[in-house]
């Protein structure tokens, strides 16, 4: 099939019919089943039938489409690495990405200090899952960005910021005065609780289960969420325990919570991340050394 084979026949099989793909590829319809009666003869089979006004794709047309769609996603990247070329980062601009988990507390701070020594520094910042941010990164969308989980990519460079842990949100009444003195929950401790467990997708929740299943301790997980500080919003309404890393648990209010160490210590590691194709600027590493300075004050 040719490219414009390929442009048609995933205009159709988006539309439903021949005047819908003319629309949206702002072609004639005569155009278009020239081009679909063309790819049918070069293919050898039928791309679509007839019914009832409308095309209705054959089973041959259906196994190509996933890789039809595969293709259009690789040139909307190229597109979007495209854009980003031309545009250039520009001057006196910065574009940060960080985690949800790290938008609340750490970037707040980091962006404090950075602008008492870089005022003229427009920044740009955007909330992202780890999958996006390392998306936008690789297609050079952005200057830098922030992220719990290590990353293995040959576009990216990392660099370790700080080392962190899960700690325990715990909603007030659930344990004793005695057990909130002593600073830290077990997990055998735990598994008398309500817990809010963290998804399974998400590295820390994937670790998380599998501390609780080498140790042997059943969790009463009352619900899964896929966001950390929706697992804080829950503890401070007393749904259950919030499993966070402590970055999250800085903005614990200690009015309806209290914050407890979990034992076994379950580590986590703030990374920065940055395409290798663009220089590490003086600018990236100041704001970089604003975010060590915010993990440090949010350290817990």
């Amino acid at each position: 099939m040719r490219l414009r084979h390929i442009e048609v026949f995933n205009a159709v099989m988006l539309t439903g019919s021949v005047s819908a793909a003319a629309r949206m590829i702002n072609v004639t319809q005569p155009a278009v089943s020239r081009t679909l009666q063309h790819a049918e003869i070069q293919l050898g089979f039928q791309l679509f039938q007839r019914v009832g006004g409308r095309l209705r794709p054959t089973a041959e047309a259906q196994t190509l489409y996933p890789h039809i769609e595969r293709l259009f996603a690789q040139l909307d990247e190229v597109q979007r690495l495209s854009a980003s070329l031309k545009a250039g980062r520009g001057k006196g601009e910065l574009r940060v990405l960080t985690v949800l988990a790290l938008s609340y507390e750490v970037f707040p701070r980091a962006m404090r200090l950075f602008r008492e020594k870089h005022p003229s520094v427009r920044v740009h910042h955007e909330a992202l899952h780890s999958p996006q941010i390392i998306s936008s990164l690789v297609l050079q969308e952005a200057d830098v960005g922030y992220v719990f989980s290590a990353v293995s990519h040959p576009a990216l460079v990392q660099e370790q910021l700080a080392d962190r842990h899960v700690v325990c949100v715990v909603p007030k009444g659930l344990l004793t005065a005695r057990h909130v003195k002593a600073g830290t929950i077990t997990l055998t401790q735990l598994s008398k609780l309500p817990v809010i467990a963290l998804d399974g997708q998400d590295p820390l929740g994937l670790l998380l289960a599998h501390t609780v299943r080498d140790s042997g301790a059943g969790l009463k997980e009352v619900m899964t969420v896929q966001t950390y500080h929706v697992a804080l919003a829950l503890a401070h309404h007393g749904v259950g325990v919030a499993m966070v890393e402590s970055c999250t648990a800085a903005s614990a209010d200690l009015a309806k919570v209290d914050v407890l160490k979990l034992e076994p210590t379950v580590p986590t590691t703030v990374r920065m991340l940055r395409p290798t194709a663009r220089p590490n600027s003086l600018t990236t590493r100041a704001f970089t050394r604003c975010m060590q300075q915010a993990l440090l004050e949010t350290a817990g």
